[in-house]
């Protein structure tokens, strides 16, 4: 198997030394680059290694000699690479570079690994802490399925008492949701995600709030009915105040909501607005490609995704807007990326947290963010974006964004409702049936 290139970018080193750049071949571990900076909802119980209340593991031994450099471990997946020749990467990079200069004995260890699978964030960092804790990270960038697997191992430490960052009023409400587990805070979020309406402004001249104003254009919607996990009519169903969980935590549906939402798919089919053929579209990829070519003038699709796109593609008929619900009132789901601490004693700790709150300021989101193509977790920040046309409407998307539900919930609730929307679309059950069936799944032994 052919070793992927490692490169080594060494700026700065301790106070005015030249930038120097080693490149190198490794083995096959997951790490794509290697930049030292420099300067002068229910889910099981944690385990009690992760320290619920804040408290660290006994001090270790720094690896770094008394009055010498203290390196601190970063890592992060390929998207964030500060080490990129992109705008965004420059403002991590510059932003890095920030952080070291104030600090004459720290240097900055950024590891770049993919984002799941083996040699991946969470597959490294279980490794790392197990068998060789003196390469593990000190912070470590999460998405937040990853986030609440490695908290539930004890690979986190929470940051409860040693910051304040998540008591202040200036986060959205999906933001304070991703970084929470059972109570504690295991991260501090600098992206987001949700989901929405994109739409063709050639051909919709105004785009619908309701279903009811769904119906009425007789406009193809695409979104990926077939998706495994069901995001898009998990949200709907949502919107609706349906439950995801019994009394005693266990995975639940409510057939009255999702009932009403299954007939409205039922409607949207006899309108022309959806089909059958929906459910040949398992993700966002299909649903943007159907979209691209004019197959459908309106499409449910992540922030993430229109924002990537726009970025290049500036001009064009482009738009969004919430995703039409059952009242109008805009409801979605929410995932995103957050800063977690794997750090074990207490010095590496605090400048773990410090870089933590470091780069989820808002201005540096603002610039950041916006150059990278993610909505950012907090309000102030996007009100600083340049494009305040796009800021407005992502606004009120955030506000009634939700985080996705835990992962254990997640899969009781996608097989139930990706079963109950493909026999609708494809007219094998009628959506009452669908939704009676999906929900008595769930309490079957």
């Amino acid at each position: 198997m052919t070793s992927p290139s490692v490169r080594i970018l060494s700026m700065k080193l301790l106070r005015h030394f030249s930038l120097m750049l080693l490149i190198f071949s490794a083995a096959c571990s997951g790490v794509a680059t290697v930049t030292p900076f420099s300067a002068p909802e229910n889910t099981p119980s944690l385990p009690a290694t992760a320290h619920p209340q804040g408290e660290t593991t006994p001090l270790h031994s720094p690896t770094n000699t008394p009055g010498g450099p203290l390196t601190l471990r970063v890592w992060l997946p390929p998207q964030f690479d500060p080490a990129l020749d992109t705008p965004a990467s420059e403002f991590l990079r510059q932003r890095l570079e920030e952080f070291t200069h104030q600090r004459s004995r720290l240097v900055l260890e950024v590891r770049i690994k993919a984002p799941y699978g083996p040699g991946g964030l969470l597959d490294s960092l279980t490794t790392a802490s197990a068998a060789a804790p003196q390469s593990a990270p000190d912070l470590i960038a999460l998405p937040r399925d990853a986030l609440e697997t490695a908290a539930l191992k004890g690979l986190l430490y929470p940051y409860n008492a040693m910051t304040q960052a998540m008591k202040d009023e200036d986060w959205y409400d999906y933001a304070y949701e991703l970084a929470s587990i059972q109570d504690s805070i295991y991260g501090l979020p600098f992206t987001g995600d949700v989901m929405l309406l994109a739409y063709h402004s050639s051909i919709v001249e105004t785009p619908p709030q309701d279903w009811s104003a769904v119906l009425e254009m007789k406009q193809p919607l695409v979104f990926p009915a077939a998706d495994p996990q069901a995001l898009f009519t998990l949200g709907q169903y949502r919107s609706l105040g349906g439950v995801v969980q019994d009394e005693l935590g266990k995975p639940a549906l409510d057939t009255a909501a999702l009932s009403e939402v299954l007939n409205y798919y039922a409607e949207a089919e006899l309108a022309g607005v959806m089909s059958a053929a929906l459910t040949q579209y398992q993700s966002d990829d299909q649903v943007w490609a159907a979209f691209q070519e004019n197959r459908a003038p309106m499409a449910i699709t992540w922030c993430s995704r229109y924002l990537d796109f726009i970025r290049d593609t500036p001009s064009g008929d482009h738009a969004l807007s919430p995703a039409p619900t059952a009242d109008g009132v805009p409801y979605t789901l929410a995932t995103g990326w957050v800063w977690s601490l794997s750090a074990k004693d207490r010095e590496r700790q605090r400048i773990a947290v410090e870089l933590a709150e470091f780069l989820t300021e808002s201005t540096f989101l603002a610039n950041w963010t916006e150059a990278a193509g993610y909505l950012p977790p907090r309000p102030s920040a996007l009100q600083r974006w340049s494009r305040q046309d796009l800021a407005l409407i992502l606004d009120r998307i955030a506000k009634s964004a939700h985080a996705l539900p835990s992962a254990d919930i997640l899969v009781g609730l996608s097989k139930p409702l990706w079963q109950a929307v493909i026999d609708v679309l494809r007219e094998q059950v009628d959506p009452l049936a669908a939704a009676q069936e999906a929900t008595a799944s769930l309490s079957a032994p």
